[in-house]
């Protein structure tokens, strides 16, 4: 699955890691996350990051 950077602070999103902190499973895919998911470092919204790899 596709990794993507926050254009903000550089915070990469790996979907095999997810986001446990924050609810998100291991496995869920960037597209897969809600709609008012942010950055866990620094608040940037989704759409502020990029795909990466």
């Amino acid at each position: 699955m596709q990794k993507y950077e926050c254009s903000v602070c550089g915070y990469v999103y790996d979907p095999a890691a997810g986001d446990p902190e924050n609810g998100i499973a291991a496995g869920t895919a960037f597209e897969a996350l809600p709609a008012g998911w942010t950055c866990p470092v620094c608040g940037a919204t989704k759409d502020q990051f990029s795909p990466i790899g």
